[in-house]
């Protein structure tokens, strides 16, 4: 039996200054792509992604350059001929999945993308904090955390189950720091405090999710044409109707990005293609199952080489 094929799109970390400028430069689908995100949201969208600039690594800017480039990076990867059976996403990814299964208009997620970074980048400006838990258990991890927050009375919980072994937790940073010295003692591996800008996927973002919700009012969300693979619930997406409300819920909830992994090899996925920037999840399906077939396409000669092979 032929196996499934996924499509790939990481999330918030992955971006560098020139990503998807090879793909501009050649193939006018990724041009076009570039040129519609600056047209929507009013800003030099190929500048923010192709030169070095401060800006790439704030969460209201990263978001659109992102999403952008994973868009430019599908379009092509498709019309080169690749095909997927299915979509998921880690975090901000999940518009690229939405991309990729039709659900929204590109014009509709460079909007919504937009006003989701300054949403989340505001919603907790300062004294929010997030640590990558290596080496524990998911469940210990989760367990941990909320022993820490019912005594502390403080937000602290499990932002990212990522991969066996590897567990990020969020919330406030005097909580998040207090857990990582308990899951040290419990025999964490190592407790690596992250640079990102916000307590992200934490119950802090209350107020981004609920301002996302509103501007997701405006958007035109269909049933998608293949499903995908919610961060949410680690399940599948194939009614328009429960899209809007799960993408509110990712906002303040955590990844389970090992569980839509295990999912769809559950269901027959055999091979996962990351479409986007840097390899994160690449190394996170061959971490959760090693004999699963992950690739990369983040540049043109990722793109050829595979399409070569995938034709020989």
């Amino acid at each position: 039996m032929m196996g499934k094929t996924a499509f790939l799109f990481p999330g918030q970390g992955a971006q560098y200054a020139g990503m998807g400028a090879d793909f501009c430069e050649k193939y006018s689908e990724a041009a076009e792509v570039y040129e519609k995100a600056s047209d929507i949201v009013g800003m030099d969208i190929k500048a923010l992604c192709f030169e070095k600039n401060e800006r790439l690594d704030l969460t209201e800017y990263t978001q659109i350059a992102m999403v952008t480039t994973e868009i430019a990076i599908l379009r092509t990867a498709l019309k080169k001929g690749l095909r997927a059976d299915v979509a998921a996403g880690l975090s901000l990814g999940e518009y690229g999945a939405l991309s990729a299964c039709k659900v929204m208009k590109d014009e509709d997620i460079f909007r919504v993308v937009r006003k989701r970074g300054i949403y989340m980048q505001n919603a907790y400006p300062s004294g929010g904090g997030m640590t990558a838990v290596i080496g524990m258990d998911g469940d210990k991890v989760a367990s941990i955390c909320d022993s820490v927050a019912k005594e502390s009375g403080k937000v602290v919980s499990v932002a990212n189950y990522n991969c066996p072994g590897q567990i990020v937790i969020t919330g406030e940073k005097e909580a998040v720091d207090q857990a990582a010295e308990k899951l040290t003692e419990a025999g964490a591996r190592r407790c690596i405090a992250l640079k990102v800008s916000g307590p992200f996927h934490s119950g802090l973002l209350k107020a981004a999710s609920e301002e996302l919700g509103k501007e997701l009012d405006t958007a035109d969300i269909k049933d998608p044409v293949m499903p995908y693979v919610t961060n949410v619930t680690a399940d599948y997406v194939t009614e328009g109707a429960a899209v809007k409300d799960l993408l509110v819920r990712q906002i303040c909830s955590s990844v389970k990005w090992q569980q839509s992994i295990e999912r769809m090899a559950k269901d027959g996925v055999d091979t996962f293609i990351e479409l986007g920037p840097g390899k994160t999840l690449t190394g996170f399906v061959k971490k959760t199952d090693p004999a699963l077939k992950a690739y990369h396409i983040g540049s043109v000669e990722e793109l050829e080489a595979f399409m070569e092979g995938k034709d020989a």
